[in-house]
């Protein structure tokens, strides 16, 4: 599972720029806490070599992968990361608050109180954003 400031990863497809090369059909990892977004790990080497060759040929925008089949997707899940894989990020929330609530139990069993203020404070973001998009689903209707 890939972590950043403490929380877990969600992995979606997306594009992201590099120097001057902006790379399109990428699987990215985004940090829903403090919005670090990556390359996934199943991907890097071959999404450096795609922006190497783009810059040798003056080349702004590349496809990384035409297709995106479910085997793909489900090959980079095997990573342990939530994968968006539509525009509906409410179950891919509430499956981190789950998460970080199921960590938050492990930290105080544990009796480390560090963690356990990091994962309440990811708890908070994490709610807030999911309160937020469930009030705009109701102004909506």
């Amino acid at each position: 599972m890939s972590f950043c400031c403490g929380a877990s990863t969600i992995g979606f497809i997306g594009s992201y720029r590099k120097h001057s090369v902006m790379v399109h059909q990428i699987p990215l990892l985004w940090c829903p806490v403090c919005h670090v977004v990556e390359v996934h790990p199943a991907v890097r080497e071959e999404f450096e070599l795609v922006v190497e060759y783009a810059r040798e040929d003056r080349v702004r925008e590349v496809t990384l992968r035409e297709t995106i089949t479910p085997d793909l997707i489900e090959e980079w899940k095997e990573y342990g990361i939530s994968f968006q894989e539509n525009d509906d990020l409410e179950p891919v929330l509430r499956e981190q608050i789950d998460h970080s609530l199921d960590l938050l139990r492990v930290s105080k069993i544990l009796g480390d109180a560090e963690w356990g203020e990091e994962l309440k404070h990811r708890l908070k973001v994490l709610t807030n954003r999911l309160q937020k998009m469930e009030q705009q689903k109701e102004g909506s209707m």
